[in-house]
């Protein structure tokens, strides 16, 4: 009887591992990791290492890209988890890719060069805002606004372009400093505005859209492996090009539509339960309907 009760006490003692509550973790760690390279990057800024800080962020926006893929294919998207996504893509796509450029391009060009940063961290934000009230956890094939990951990417990838031999004869050209202003500049106008960029296909090989998707990765891939350094910063100047000649040639650079204006600028109601994030509906990371995009 004594050993059928240790045994018993041990059971409760140590009971089984609810692995639904592990696999729900999961993506979160992605986001946690994003967040840890964002910081990294400022760290290594800091200290003058712009190379390593810039694949840093760019790392961080391979597990932003990660962390809803997880979500939805383990079924495990929480609202907690959208929530932390976001505050995790400002730091690390707002304010890291920002204070690289400081230290890189700005600290010593002016006392009033920071105002570049400051408008890029700020357009960021507002981006995340309204992404979370109008797009998220929606089925969408594009996103509304450059999403601040590819506005962050490209901006992280700028210094290791400069080491390129296409970069030298670009720099007779343009002088780096007024380029970067300028793309700053572009960068801040595009995340607020309501040019509409593309998301990239689902990879498959059923349908004309999935071999397109695949064919874009695989572009990618072997492009990033073989030339990353001279490949991912033209990539996304191409990407924010795109959205404005597409906006131009198909008329697309028009006001919100009205259901879309009516939730950004709208008034929070205060409903009988009491909170106000009811008056908006409740958006989960990773839920999304296939075809749809996660990058905010």
């Amino acid at each position: 009887m004594a050993r059928e009760r240790g045994d018993s006490m041990t059971m409760r003692r140590f009971p089984r591992p609810n692995m639904r509550r592990v696999v729900v973790v999961v993506p979160s760690l992605f986001t946690l990791f994003n967040l840890f390279f964002g910081i990294w990057s400022m760290v290594l800024a800091s200290r003058g290492e712009f190379d390593r800080a810039g694949w840093y962020i760019f790392f961080a926006g391979i597990l932003d890209a990660l962390d809803g893929r997880v979500a939805r294919l383990s079924k495990t998207g929480t609202r907690f988890g959208a929530e932390l996504d976001s505050l995790v893509d400002i730091v690390s796509f707002g304010v890291a890719p920002a204070f690289l450029l400081y230290q890189l391009e700005f600290a010593s060009a002016g006392q009033a060069e920071w105002i570049f940063c400051y408008f890029y961290v700020m357009a960021a934000a507002i981006r995340l805002a309204r992404f979370n009230i109008t797009q998220a956890g929606r089925s969408k094939r594009y996103f509304i606004g450059l999403p601040s990951p590819a506005a962050g990417m490209t901006l992280a990838t700028f210094y290791p372009f400069t080491t390129t031999e296409l970069w030298h004869r670009l720099a007779a050209i343009v002088p780096r400093h007024h380029l970067m202003q300028f793309v700053m500049i572009l960068l801040t106008i595009l995340m607020v505005s309501n040019v509409r960029y593309a998301t990239l296909p689902r990879a498959g090989l059923r349908s004309a859209r999935g071999l397109l998707g695949l064919a874009t990765v695989l572009f990618i891939l072997v492009f990033g492996i073989l030339e990353h350094d001279a490949f991912f910063f033209p990539l996304g100047i191409t990407y924010m090009a795109y959205g404005i000649l597409r906006a131009t040639v198909l008329g697309f650079f028009l006001e919100a539509s009205e259901d879309e204006e009516a939730e950004i600028a709208g008034p929070i109601v205060i409903t009988n339960g009491g909170s106000a994030g009811d008056a908006f509906p409740q958006r989960t990371r990773g839920i999304s309907p296939p075809g749809g995009g996660t990058a905010s």
